[in-house]
């Protein structure tokens, strides 16, 4: 299983209503993701909107491939552009693998 992680910055005057989105995501979408080979998949946040993420996965390629089918995510993903900083494109365009550099196991 790969494990990926990723970082985007949520704009300052938008956290309240992102947090509030994802509490309550669309049905449609998390079956999208979960069909697609997203497990596991969390998002933190700081006080500032630094925003982490973190998901398993057997491909995060394919799944991500995966996802770029699905009409709901085109959806999700015009919705939640407005939410971020210096993004060119869609979010889940922008999420960039960080290097791992440690694992317990």
């Amino acid at each position: 299983m790969q494990r990926v992680a990723f970082i985007l910055k949520v704009r300052q005057d938008r956290l309240e209503e992102y947090k509030r989105r994802h509490a309550d995501v669309w049905p449609d979408m998390l079956d999208a993701l979960r069909e697609t080979g997203w497990h596991n998949y969390s998002l933190f946040m700081r006080p500032d909107g630094l925003l982490f993420g973190y998901l398993e996965t057997p491909d995060f390629e394919a799944a991500r491939a995966g996802m770029a089918t699905r009409e709901v995510n085109a959806r999700w993903q015009a919705d939640m552009a407005p939410f971020f900083e210096s993004l060119t494109g869609n979010p889940d365009e922008a999420m960039l693998p960080l290097e791992e550099v440690f694992h317990l196991d």
